[in-house]
């Protein structure tokens, strides 16, 4: 099991250099976009290739950031039903979900994917907008997105098995990118629960 552990901390010590490099391509989509629009306005020239620059970054943010936020516990939880499980509870689901839903769902973009990227690769594919860009490049962040999320999710699930055998903390735990507001409406909540059944 050290073993295993060794290897996902290869993984997460990937996922974070990936994820400081995506900081900058929200960087660079916020400056393009903010240049492009006050030129537009300012200057009444607009261009095809950084509209679609625009989107292209975004899809970067989005697909090879999956792994990085997967990592960093920031994915969307239903916590109002996983807060009420114990920790092993919790962990038991996560490698549950990763097994039959994560895998076989990331498996099945790859294989639909990549085609589109082949084919894009072979045919030069272009945009049909006047002045936009090569298509490859968005198209093969679609597979390799997925292909990341799926080595993230093999490191998660060495810390699941060996949190169940004692090996390590929870690496669930309570959620510490979840907005403060968040926790204390849960607890409010909880409370009044309670209180609504004394009261009966």
């Amino acid at each position: 099991m050290q073993l295993l552990l060794g290897l996902s901390r290869l993984i997460d010590a990937f996922s974070e250099r990936l994820g400081k490099l995506i900081y900058w391509l929200v960087l660079f989509a916020v400056l393009i976009s903010a240049g492009n629009a006050v030129v537009r306005k300012t200057l009444n020239i607009g261009s095809n290739a950084f509209l679609e620059i625009q989107w292209y970054l975004f899809s970067a943010v989005f697909l090879l950031g999956a792994g990085y936020v997967f990592m960093k516990n920031a994915h969307v939880r239903i916590d109002f039903l996983s807060n009420r499980f114990s920790p092993r509870v919790r962990n038991v689901i996560d490698i549950i979900g990763i097994l039959l839903i994560l895998w076989p769902f990331c498996v099945v973009f790859i294989d639909l994917s990549w085609p589109l990227f082949t084919g894009a690769w072979v045919s030069g594919e272009m945009s049909q907008n006047a002045g936009g860009l090569i298509r490859w490049p968005v198209y093969l962040m679609m597979p390799v997105g997925f292909a990341l999320l799926m080595l993230q999710s093999v490191s998660e699930l060495i810390k699941r098995f060996a949190f169940l055998a004692g090996l390590i903390p929870d690496p669930i735990g309570h959620n510490p990118h979840s907005p403060e507001e968040e926790v204390l409406s849960y607890e409010i909540e909880e409370h009044a629960g309670r209180a609504r059944e004394e009261q009966r």
